[in-house]
């Protein structure tokens, strides 16, 4: 009587059944690996001494195999009979706390759990191994090609293409400071200057990071920076160095490595596993749907955090799926795509998910509710997302590649002290970047609160070390640096002044529709090449006076549009922070996901779909609620 009351309160005791089937998981698989561990070393052992009697023709082996190995305790039968005890008895303990029929049904659930466990395990010694050979490949000397004279001279090497690319983005270069399209020195220069780094980014004649570090050169030696002041000198190198340095390093930038941060301790103390499988485990093993969860989750993220924090947080949380992908399968870099895209799209989401959303609500007179804002946006953003993903079906079609993905099991685990700490970090962060603009007088700019989990999270070597912040992106560092740079560069030169006031005579006595579709085709050619921000900066301005011209002041409609449509311009690597992070994106041999003509086949025709939901849906919406 007394044994049966005790096995229905263990029973009906969810907490103790937890911990129970927690605790018989995590020693099933120990014993597994510990078994695994002696056949690996006896193999071991058989093999070296097989080799040993090869090469020095003797015969060691059956007798050191017999005498010594065998006899051993770890390979004696009793010690492997005893291991297989225990397994069984973890095995019963575990169908006791899961509630399984049998003893089989016990050991199949605990066999899917090894082999969840092989794809989700982290740091192991041969991705360390290529690690190292990697970071000896990138001081290394190119290694001689071995082939034949004939063949070689008839073939077209690396090199050669890549120079050839460089010597046409060069004379293209040439034509464009040649041929007169400015009036201004400085414009004329930097016309070039956009010309010749945007043709380099797009052919990838060098590498992405190297072309950014290129544009302060440039723009301080070709002299297209003017002063600020209202007589527009042509600044000096050395007046112009010091501009050009100090615009690179902007608080984008700490919000930046804030974002790694944040995604370095999820990564590292397994949380971000436990919410991928979170994620996974609802989203199913189709493809379609795993893509579709992913991007939502993108654009809600971006939604609060920033569109620049957001997906270096997403793309840590797919990596154990892109890890378990097969060769070639073209669901990476679609889902990779995916999230950098619908990122860009939650730059449209709130009035804090991007710089350029608050740069509208300034300009707009009077400025619009957040209510009226997630009108507007909600809609868009989900239209947005439902069309690139119907988009990226079409393009990469990933369930021919990869018809099902391992489905993966989600087990409620008791967080640590650590993991603890990393969560209440993160979640204090994001509230800080939510209400950064009622705690400006606190912080000032979001770049200050990013300096919160850097300080916190390296605070503690036991949290984040010195390796975790070496590995950081920094090639995606230098990317933003140089589009930052690039921005400063055509705005100081007053080329976007001189584009922006052309397309404002020719807009002038049109519809307010057809000025909607103008601008924002502006504002998405514009933002394609440079900077979001910069791009707003300049626009939205003009935009907004333009609108309080027409015969029907719609002002707020266009600044607003304009300003969902800068967030939509996705269709170069360069094109926003999600871009430029999904393009460095590698996998554990350093292969990149994606490369230029990823966003070609996919980010140019998302930034039309993009665009075209802008001016049909926003432009409903924002008519109903009487922008």
């Amino acid at each position: 009587m007394s044994d049966r009351v005790h096995r229905t309160s263990f029973s009906e005791n969810e907490v103790l059944r937890r911990e129970l089937r927690i605790r018989s998981r995590d020693l099933f698989i120990l014993l597994h690996d510990l078994r695994s561990y002696a056949q690996l070393n006896y193999t071991g052992f058989s093999k070296i001494t097989k080799k040993f009697d090869k090469v020095t023709s003797s015969a060691l082996r059956s007798t050191y195999m017999t005498e010594t190995v065998h006899a051993a305790s770890a390979f004696g039968e009793a010690a492997q009979n005893r291991l297989r005890k225990h397994m069984e008895a973890m095995a019963y303990a575990y169908g006791l706390a899961a509630q399984c029929t049998s003893l089989d049904d016990a050991l199949r659930e605990l066999k899917q759990c090894l082999r969840e466990e092989v794809v989700w395990e982290r740091n192991t010694v041969w991705r360390d191994m290529i690690a190292s050979e990697r970071m000896v490949d990138a001081v290394g000397v190119q290694s001689p090609d071995l082939q034949g004279g004939l063949q070689k001279s008839r073939r077209i090497t690396n090199t050669q293409r890549q120079m050839l690319r460089l010597s046409l983005c060069t004379v293209v270069f040439g034509v464009a400071w040649a041929v007169p399209l400015f009036s201004g020195v400085e414009q004329q220069r930097c016309w070039a200057m956009l010309v010749y780094v945007s043709l380099l980014w797009a052919t990838e004649a060098l590498p992405l990071h190297v072309t950014a570090l290129l544009v302060p050169l440039l723009t301080v030696m070709l002299g297209v920076m003017r002063s600020p002041a209202k007589s527009h000198q042509s600044l000096g190198a050395s007046d112009a160095s010091k501009a050009v340095f100090s615009a690179m390093f902007s608080s984008v930038i700490m919000l930046l490595l804030g974002g790694f941060a944040l995604a370095a301790a999820l990564s590292k103390h397994d949380i971000a596993r436990m919410l991928a499988s979170w994620v996974l485990s609802r989203a199913g093993s189709n493809p379609r749907t795993v893509l579709l969860a992913n991007m939502l989750v993108a654009t809600f993220a971006s939604m609060w955090i920033s569109n620049v924090a957001a997906p270096v947080l997403c793309f840590s949380l797919i990596k154990p799926i892109l890890r378990t992908l097969p060769p070639g399968s073209t669901f990476a870099p679609c889902l990779v795509i995916g999230i950098a895209l619908a990122s860009n799209v939650g730059g449209m989401a709130s009035p804090i998910s991007s710089p350029q959303n608050i740069i509208a609500i300034n300009t707009m007179h009077p400025a619009p509710s957040w209510f009226q804002w997630f009108a507007v946006s909600i809609p868009v953003c989900i239209m947005c997302d439902v069309c690139i993903w119907l988009l990226l079906l079409f393009v990469y079609q990933p369930n021919k590649s990869t018809p099902a993905i391992h489905q993966t099991r989600f087990t409620s685990e008791r967080l640590s002290r650590r993991q603890i700490y990393v969560c209440i970090v993160t979640v204090v962060t994001i509230l800080l970047w939510c209400f950064e603009s009622q705690l400006a007088f606190v912080f000032g700019d979001m770049g200050i609160v990013a300096v919160i989990p850097l300080v916190l999270l390296f605070g503690f070597p036991t949290v984040l070390g010195k390796e975790d912040f070496n590995n950081f992106l920094w090639t995606v560092v230098m990317l933003a640096m140089g589009g930052i740079a690039l921005g400063r560069a055509v705005e100081s030169s007053g080329l976007l002044h001189e584009l922006a006031g052309r397309i404002e005579n020719i807009v002038d006595g049109m519809p307010v529709f057809s000025v909607l579709c103008v601008f924002c085709a502006l504002i998405l050619v514009v933002c394609t090449f440079i900077s979001h921000t910069v791009g707003s900066l300049i626009i939205l301005p003009i935009v907004s006076e333009v609108g309080a011209r027409l015969p029907e002041p719609h002002s707020r409609l266009l600044v607003m549009g304009a300003a969902l449509m800068a967030s939509g311009a996705m269709g170069l690597p360069v094109s926003g922070f999600p871009n430029m992070n999904a393009i460095m994106l590698e996998d554990t041999l350093g292969n990149p996901y994606l490369s230029t003509m990823d966003f070609f086949k996919a980010g140019i025709p998302a930034s039309f779909v993009a665009y075209a939901v802008v001016v049909s849906i926003g432009f409903v919406i924002m008519t109903l609620l009487g922008f």
